[in-house]
């Protein structure tokens, strides 16, 4: 009996240990806080709304496609806050320029933008409540298939969903910002 029960547990181990780790760097998220100009220039913030941006690498010779996401754990919404998930990103593409969740020309082809929770294909900066602050984490995923079988006007919930179920490799850094 005991070693049915460490055989099992070693081979749920292995399966959880399958996704490696990719390296994730963001020059606005180097110093661990976020500027002025990645915060919301809405819902009382006056930033300049201009997404990070995001480099990846270590990411599995079968890669087919990457996922980058912004999120937020703290918002006071109960489920936190999607801020930017940009899907189906060729799997030749080891990056994002700064500016790019507002202007779609900017991305790669054949990516698409899901929605975030303001309910916008686009980026949305931080913007905590006043005295607080909050984490905001850049998540970049490497995944099996070339195309997320969900539509464009998904949710940062299902993407997160679905692309764990295709994901090879993952990677991340985070970020702080309060007002």
């Amino acid at each position: 009996m005991k070693f049915g029960w460490i055989a099992g547990a070693a081979f749920l181990m292995a399966g959880l240990a399958q996704a490696a780790d990719l390296k994730v760097e963001s020059a606005e998220y180097a110093d661990g806080t976020v500027k002025q100009a990645q915060f919301s220039n809405t819902f009382g913030c006056t930033g300049g709304n201009i997404s990070p941006s995001v480099s990846w690498s270590g990411a599995p010779k079968d890669t087919k496609s990457y996922v980058v996401s912004i999120y937020d754990k703290d918002a006071p919404s109960g489920s936190g806050f999607w801020h930017w998930v940009v899907m189906d990103i060729p799997a030749d593409v080891t990056s994002l320029k700064a500016g790019a969740g507002s202007d779609a020309a900017a991305l790669p082809k054949g990516a698409r933008v899901a929605m975030n929770d303001a309910s916008q294909n686009s980026f949305l900066g931080a913007c905590p409540p006043p005295g607080q602050t909050h984490e905001y984490r850049i998540t970049v995923k490497a995944l099996s298939v070339d195309k997320l079988p969900i539509p464009d006007n998904s949710t940062g919930a299902l993407v997160g969903f679905v692309s764990n179920m295709n994901k090879l490799a993952e990677g991340s850094i985070a970020a702080k910002g309060g007002q």
